[in-house]
């Protein structure tokens, strides 16, 4: 089999390193199914899929969007998990430079409705258990048609049928409705459409929008574009150079998330390699994925590697398949660090557990200790075409080797900007006296003498639990649209396996009554308006608040007293 056809792009005397190709996500993947049509491009409970026929799916697909009424420049929301129906989506809207805007399919109701109103989705792909979600909202959006998928439609026939008797339930909307569309009947839509080649600008415009709370909390719409997306592929294939075609990414980590998307699938397809798409991950079961597959990478939060430690059956495999195991998402605690290690030494693995750098901002991975990069206890150097300095919090002076400040990025792989708030983009993306644009993380960092970055804490108030960013911002204007609730401060509590969870500490307003009746009413409000994993894990009722001399809330206090608390 032929080297990988990304090699070429490797230039010394580029900026970056190498040089970035004139074409879209779609023209990537074209370029990998070239080089090994029948190789697998993804494998989906057994089931596989071949790089030239994954290429005829996104083209036959592409086509029923277009005869849907989708062109160049829509956005079309995506409310999937790691399904084939999904991926197909991405790429088959990209080739007719349409956009793809990807939701969590956990998002709560409203979260779902405001983000389709954001953006003006006339068109979205949904997972069926979040029909009934759509349902209750569709009215109050621009939709006009909902394509309804299962996760059991590329399954087995024996699986499919057994899933499908098993989420029946799930399908709750008016089927009477025009609306609505199965995803059976919608990729029997026949419909020809050219492709979409995107040259020079043109591959800085928007091809994907994620999301995240930014450095404030508040929602936002991160675009990202084809070249954001090509440029990562290159970096990885230059800085992963064991990978192979025929080797194989689990791919557990979500596509509404810049990893998951960026690293899982985008990346894979680029090594040419076979992306194991995982709707849902499940402990239980993670020997058996891992015995079956024998993924020769793993990408994953500190989370997924405790469950590897800790899973019934996996003591029993030899990992010698394993070529990489990276984490990020979140800091590698030190002692999981040496657990792992001596978990995969002891497995016949020659590999160390490798920590990694990014944020959704700028797609995925920024940085990764591998290789000749590789220091424990770091996120690694920058990768190549990447450049990392620190600077003054607050200022855009640069500081030197070995002092703390915040972490700023600059490279090709961050994003465009926020999708209508040029306030918040112009606070993250910052000109510096190089003349670059920089990208500020709100992250406190130090690099030292030999250019390795030394992560220490978020100066932004965020928490991380189970590799998912949490925004105490956002809880606590949830709970105080309550008319009982006067005031909340929500903080993190350390937990055993998650991390960390929020805790919500509130002030009632006089004359309501400090019960489980009324904490329950609050942790019902809680699930209905927010993510699954941003819903507090414990509440406080309080007296008082704690204030700082300058009258303001005392967030340091709080979050000393519940570090205290230490949960799961």
């Amino acid at each position: 089999m032929s080297a990988n056809p990304f090699l070429k792009f490797e230039n010394s005397k580029s900026p970056l390193g190498f040089d970035v190709p004139d074409t879209s996500m779609f023209g990537m993947l074209k370029m990998s199914a070239e080089n090994q049509p029948e190789s697998s491009a993804y494998e989906y409970f057994g089931t596989e899929c071949s790089f030239k026929n994954l290429v005829g799916k996104i083209e036959e697909i592409s086509g029923a969007f277009y005869k849907t009424g989708v062109s160049k420049g829509d956005i079309v929301t995506i409310v999937m998990p790691n399904t084939p129906e999904a991926v197909i989506s991405i790429y088959a809207l990209n080739r007719i430079g349409a956009v793809a805007n990807i939701l969590h399919p956990l998002s709560a109701q409203e979260e779902i409705k405001n983000h389709i109103n954001r953006v003006g989705s006339k068109v979205l792909l949904c997972v069926d258990i979040c029909s009934e979600k759509i349902s209750n909202i569709i009215d109050e959006t621009p939709l006009e048609t909902v394509i309804v998928a299962s996760a059991g439609d590329s399954m087995p026939f024996v699986m499919k049928t057994l899933y499908s008797l098993k989420c029946i339930k799930n399908f709750k909307y008016d089927k009477t409705d025009r609306r609505y569309i199965s995803w059976k009947s919608f990729s029997e839509r026949r419909g020809a459409v050219d492709e979409y080649k995107p040259l020079g600008d043109e591959n800085n415009e928007v091809a994907v929008i994620l999301h995240s709370g930014g450095t404030t909390g508040t929602p936002k719409d991160i675009m990202l574009s084809n070249r954001n997306f090509n440029a990562f592929g290159i970096q990885a294939v230059l800085t992963l150079r064991d990978v192979s075609a025929g080797d194989k990414i689990l791919a557990i980590l979500p596509i509404f998330h810049g990893f998951g998307l960026g690293v899982c699938v985008h990346v894979s397809f680029c090594f040419g390699a076979c992306s194991v798409l995982i709707p849902q991950f499940n402990a239980k079961k993670f020997a058996s994925i891992l015995n079956k597959y024998k993924p020769t990478m793993i990408f994953g939060v500190p989370t997924l590697y405790d469950a590897l430690l800790k899973a019934k059956g996996t003591d029993k495999i030899d990992f010698s398949f394993l070529k990489y195991a990276v984490s990020g998402g979140d800091t590698l605690p030190e002692k999981l660090e040496k657990s792992v290690n001596e978990f995969l030494a002891a497995h016949n693995s020659k590999i160390k557990i490798c920590e990694g750098y990014g944020m959704t901002e700028g797609l995925a991975a920024l940085s990764l200790s591998v290789g000749e990069n590789y220091k424990s206890r770091t996120i690694g150097k920058p990768l190549v075409g990447t450049e990392m300095c620190i600077v003054e919090p607050g200022t855009v002076n640069v500081l030197p080797a070995n002092e703390d400040g915040e972490l700023c990025v600059s490279g090709p792989t961050v994003m465009i900007g926020y999708r209508n708030n040029p306030e918040e983009t112009e606070n993250i993306l910052r000109v510096h006296a190089d003349g670059k644009v920089w990208l500020h993380t709100g992250d406190m960092a130090a690099i030292d003498e030999d250019g390795f970055v030394y992560y220490k804490l978020r100066i932004k108030r965020m928490m991380i639990t189970s590799g998912f960013n949490v925004y105490p911002t956002q809880i606590e204007s949830v709970i105080e649209e309550l008319d009982f609730v006067d005031k909340c401060v929500v903080v993190s509590v350390p937990h055993q396996y998650k991390k960390e969870v929020a805790k919500a500490y509130i002030l009632l307003k006089k004359g309501t009554e400090k019960s489980e009746k009324t904490e329950n009413e609050i942790r019902a409000y809680c699930k209905k308006k927010l993510m699954h994993y941003s819903v507090p894990y414990k509440y406080e009722f309080v007296d008082l608040l704690p204030k700082t001399a300058y009258n303001k809330i005392d967030f340091m206090k709080l979050q000393k007293e519940s570090a205290k608390e230490a949960v799961g």
